[in-house]
């Protein structure tokens, strides 16, 4: 089984490269963002509550993102192996994957960081919302996410390089390109 994960600013491209590889390697590729835009997306009185925290720009309490992730590895049981996208985000979602995996008997195998510039982060999620129509992805909530990014979810690299499961790519090529290199690296595994 093969489980990676993907950390990086928003907009990077995380859901893009996680998908090319999940159909490549027969991966299920799960999707905080995307777990949680259809539970908005329900109308739920969570989904509301989500849609808050997330216009806000801020990240929703690790024990909701926890469940649904747990709830993902369980009703999965045949796959490849996992792709993460978006989880963790903070010290304490990365030991509960830890742990998660670990009662799986699956350790987390590489953390593919896909570097961009803040920059190119704001630029490409302007973008995208002109494009998808995404309300998050406004100037003032892309920086409120950038921040939380560095302050919660950069010190996530440490961990894992202590691992010796940290990989970087240079996110500012073109798609194939880092595609065709992430491949490559998760051949070698």
């Amino acid at each position: 089984m093969i489980n990676l994960l993907f950390l990086a600013r928003p907009g990077a491209g995380k859901g893009t490269q996680a998908e090319l590889l999940a159909k490549k390697f027969s991966l299920t590729h799960l999707s905080s963002g995307d777990l949680l835009r259809q539970e908005v997306a329900s109308g739920s009185a969570l989904g509301q509550k989500i849609k808050d925290i997330q216009l806000s720009g801020q990240l929703v309490s690790d024990d909701l993102i926890i469940e649904m992730i747990k709830k993902q590895l369980i009703t999965n049981p045949g796959t490849a192996g996992f792709i993460f996208d978006g989880f963790p985000r903070t010290a304490k979602q990365a030991l509960a994957l830890d742990k998660m995996l670990k009662q799986k008997n699956c350790p987390l195998n590489l953390v593919i960081i896909l570097d961009i510039s803040s920059e190119e982060m704001m630029e490409r999620l302007l973008k995208r919302a002109r494009l998808e129509g995404r309300q998050d992805d406004n100037e003032e909530t892309i920086k409120a996410r950038s921040a939380v990014y560095d302050e919660q979810t950069k010190p996530l690299i440490d961990y894992y390089t202590d691992q010796g499961k940290i990989v970087t790519v240079n996110g500012s090529r073109k798609i194939n390109e880092i595609a065709t290199e992430i491949e490559k690296i998760v051949g070698q595994l």
